[in-house]
């Protein structure tokens, strides 16, 4: 009889604490500061975080080989468009060479502002493409891994909800 309270305890305990997470939920994380990010431009200079304080900061990791990052970008550049009157810097974030960032860009017709990162390990990047959403404060409020629709109505209220947090 103990055996089976203890493993009906248990499948309960695992029930309550299986949560359906929604997909376009936010992954809130306070360990990623603002400043803790290394970016350079491709011309190998410092990127200043702290001049982006007081924006909203949208950060796409991608890479040339990663095929979800190529079907992302057309929805982050249209998500760009759309919030073009909003106070949002979008920066993709690649740790390849800046040669090989270069040849990607004559290949498309993306109006991003390209960087390279530092230490996507100690920011914990495992996977591609992964975005960051800073609100205008420098408070991390979206870290997602994955492919996303960026331009579908959710993610633009999303971003723009994001943009209005302090």
């Amino acid at each position: 009889m103990k055996l089976i309270y203890k493993i009906s305890v248990l499948f309960f305990i695992v029930i309550i604490s299986c949560k359906n997470k929604e997909k376009n939920s936010p992954v809130i994380s306070d360990k990623i500061e603002l400043e803790r990010i290394k970016l350079t431009d491709l011309t190998n200079k410092p990127v200043d975080m702290k001049n982006l304080l007081g924006k909203t900061l949208f950060i796409n990791f991608w890479a040339t080989w990663c095929k979800p990052c190529m079907e992302e970008m057309p929805s982050i550049q249209k998500a760009k468009d759309i919030l073009k009157d909003e106070n949002i810097v979008f920066l993709l974030a690649s740790d390849e060479t800046v040669e090989q960032i270069e040849q990607f860009k004559k290949g498309y017709d993306y109006s991003f502002n390209y960087v390279r990162v530092q230490n996507s390990e100690e920011l914990n990047v495992m996977a591609l493409p992964t975005t960051f959403i800073f609100n205008p404060d420098g408070k991390l409020v979206f870290n997602e891994m994955g492919y996303h629709q960026w331009d579908n109505k959710n993610n633009i209220d999303l971003i723009i909800n994001i943009a209005k947090s302090k």
